[in-house]
């Protein structure tokens, strides 16, 4: 269990890597010095022991357990998609030559494409999660958080980790294979630590406070383009479930409509609807919930289908 904490804390590509969980603490200084606005909330035990909060710690050791054991053999690897967009690619036009791109060129439009096009995917998986029902129910345990802390984001159900580890291997896989047909060999990434830059700067820019109760905002310009703290803390929003889906880049959501800019929303308010707060207290509702909720739904249909089909069995007589 020793080496499983460590694993996290000392991992780049993991959220609360030590680096990570500094510059955000260094990030939130600077908020309440120059904002002078009281850091009581955050210091406070009522935050950090929270029964929310308690129960984010107890699933995040547990869940990682199960992605580990149960989710994880049953990924593809984006290496598999990656031969076979590539193949694809060679049987359908052939072979390709590069002539124009230089090596540097090469590794800076893989490592960019990479983080924009994931990012990309990233969006609308997470709107597809909260727009279609069934997906609904699995994301809602990630909005049952009643407070926001950075285990929060460790916060969600095994079939949401399966949904994303699959975007995951298909995003990465799908573009690598182009680059491997465009470019053979010579493709690389520009990385820190081990991570993907534009990751490790994202990451290191106050990612632990997007799960927080730190309103760290950006300029209203730069939110045009790059997703602050704070708008994901709007997300989480009860008013807000359909604003900020993106991951970093605002782009997408500018696009579609579904942006929300720092300055429209002053007062926060975390959770689900009071009547659904008390199905998410335990550990065992976090795993059980969203199917029972489905069989509900199942049998509400089923009862609803019913009785419309009898009915115009009835006026059709």
């Amino acid at each position: 269990m020793e080496y499983f904490a460590l694993d996290f804390v000392l991992n780049p590509s993991k959220r609360v890597f030590w680096l990570y969980i500094l510059s955000s603490i260094f990030l939130a200084i600077l908020y309440f010095y120059y904002s002078k606005k009281s850091s009581k909330l955050i210091l406070s035990s009522k935050l950090w022991l929270h029964p929310s909060a308690k129960l984010d710690y107890y699933y995040f050791i547990l869940a990682n357990i199960v992605n580990l054991v149960i989710i994880v053999p049953l990924l593809f690897s984006a290496k598999s998609i990656a031969l076979s967009t590539n193949k694809f690619l060679y049987y359908n036009f052939g072979y390709f030559e590069n002539t124009i791109f230089s090596y540097s060129q090469i590794i800076l439009l893989y490592t960019i494409s990479i983080f924009v096009f994931s990012d990309f995917t990233r969006y609308w998986l997470h709107r597809f999660l909260h727009t279609i029902p069934i997906l609904w129910e699995f994301h809602k345990i990630h909005h049952s958080a009643k407070v926001l802390t950075p285990i929060t984001f460790y916060r969600v159900h095994p079939i949401e980790n399966l949904l994303f580890g699959i975007r995951y291997s298909l995003s990465i896989g799908f573009i690598t294979g182009i680059f491997i047909y465009l470019f053979g060999a010579k493709i690389d990434i520009y990385m820190v630590f081990g991570v993907n830059i534009f990751i490790f700067i994202f990451s290191a820019f106050g990612s632990n406070l997007r799960h927080s109760h730190v309103p760290f905002a950006y300029f209203t310009f730069i939110e045009k383009w790059l997703l602050s703290p704070k708008q994901h803390q709007i997300h989480h929003d009860k008013k807000h479930f359909d604003k900020n889906y993106g991951g970093y880049i605002a782009i997408w959501d500018r696009i579609f409509g579904t942006l929300t800019l720092s300055k429209d929303v002053k007062i926060l308010k975390f959770g689900i609807r009071k009547n659904q707060m008390s199905e998410y207290l335990t550990i065992k509702d976090l795993y059980l919930r969203p199917f029972i909720n489905l069989i509900k739904k199942g049998k509400f249909y089923e009862k609803l289908k019913n009785t419309f089909t009898s009915k115009f069995n009835i006026y059709k007589s």
